[in-house]
């Protein structure tokens, strides 16, 4: 232990003595092992987003929708392909253990009020919307059946939107919107489930109407997916494959559509943003290269300026062993700085995301940036230390 404690002690004592280049050798590894870091914790923080928008849907939720999405080459869009229409809403309507099935018109559309306006989603669907997907109101109230069943231009805006629109959510209560031209009652104020930030989509950015009310932008009442509610999370491998044989029976074409459950979009969508990350992390580990050339250079330069040194310390006794152990000692010391602050680095930008965006950093990834700081340390110091090794004891004493 005493052995050990003598080379890091020998090791910091010359790199205060060289506090500048110290820095500035371990200023790549930083920069390479904040990089890595700083892909892995937003990574992790879509993934969370994404099942929190998700969660926020509600539960026990199975999702019919044009395309295959989960076949073939991965995710495909569901924008293209067939279009679902009332008929297919009463084919479903016949499977058992189910509490509701919405039909789903999504737009992205201009909405006025007198002095604001902006571009916003739609969903339309039926009066169970707010039921199925726990919308919860704040001010005002929900549209009823009656105004599905009466094409009624009635809304209830998203709290992000009201507030945009009229100031403040409770005053746009009452009052009107305009939509692709036709003016819309603003019937009731959503509650904030928060979710969005860094330019990412929230659900307290979206507008809620009957579908029936929707014929300004969907003269062909068309419906962009379906919705079933399931009456337990048991039920739903029972559903999934009653909803695939009546939709097979109109639909023949296996890709023409896909019913899906939360957790079959949910794991492929991760899936195809882990492969992402994962290139992201490649590249950005490039840098850590860099970094660890400029650490054997650093270490290279170190040996030359400490030749005498070594040839009297191995005069008196010093083994090749312990030259070696010094020097690959220091680089992976160097290393080790420059991924300590890189990590440190990295954890005040997840905190300042954090307000915006779910980032984290967990216990693995702090693992992995040490281990491989540690790592390209060990790879680039070895040529440095063994040089330094394998000198001549006499001719590095007499070296000027």
């Amino acid at each position: 232990m005493t052995y050990f404690l003598f080379i890091l002690r020998s090791a910091f004592e010359d790199f205060y003595r060289n506090k500048l280049r110290t820095l500035l050798t371990s200023l790549g590894i930083l920069i390479g092992v904040s990089s890595v870091v700083l892909l892995i914790s937003l990574g992790l923080g879509l993934k969370a987003y994404i099942k929190q928008q998700f969660d926020s849907l509600g539960t026990n939720l199975i999702y019919v929708m044009p395309g295959n999405i989960t076949g073939g080459g991965g995710m495909r869009s569901s924008a293209t392909g067939i279009k679902f229409d009332q008929k297919d809403v009463q084919t479903l309507k016949r499977i058992r253990n189910i509490s509701a099935i919405l039909p789903i018109v999504v737009k992205m559309t201009k909405i006025q009020s007198n002095t604001e306006s902006g571009s916003y989603e739609i969903a339309a669907s039926t009066a169970d919307l707010f039921g199925v997907m726990n919308v919860d109101i704040e001010y005002g109230k929900a549209f009823e059946k009656s105004d599905v069943d009466k094409g009624s231009k009635v809304v209830v805006l998203g709290p992000k939107i009201a507030e945009k629109l009229f100031g403040t959510a409770e005053m746009a209560v009452g009052k009107i919107v305009k939509i692709e031209g036709q003016g819309y009652k603003v019937k009731g104020v959503a509650k904030s489930k928060g979710g969005g930030g860094l330019g990412m989509p929230s659900v307290d950015e979206h507008v809620y109407m009957p579908h029936t009310a929707t014929i300004s932008f969907n003269p062909d009442k068309k419906f962009y997916t379906l919705y079933i509610k399931a009456d337990s999370e048991e039920t739903i491998p029972e559903i999934k494959l009653e909803a695939k044989k009546l939709l097979a029976k109109r639909y023949t074409n296996e890709d023409d559509f896909s019913v899906v459950e939360q957790t079959e979009i949910l794991n492929t969508i991760n899936s195809i943003f882990s492969i992402l990350n994962l290139v992201l992390v490649a590249i950005a580990a490039i840098s850590l290269i860099v970094g660890g050339v400029g650490i054997m250079n650093i270490m290279f330069v170190s040996v030359i300026e400490r030749i005498r040194e070594i040839g009297i310390r191995r005069a008196i006794g010093a083994r090749k062993i312990d030259i070696l152990w010094q020097f690959l000692a220091e680089a992976v010391l160097l290393s080790g700085i420059g991924g300590a602050m890189g990590l440190m680095l990295s954890f005040l930008v997840v905190l300042a995301l954090r307000t915006q965006f779910p980032a984290y950093i967990d216990l693995p990834t702090v693992l992995i940036a040490l281990g491989v700081s540690s790592g390209v340390g060990v790879l680039f110091g070895v040529l440095p230390a063994k040089q330094a090794a394998d000198l001549s004891p006499i001719e590095a004493i007499r070296y000027e």
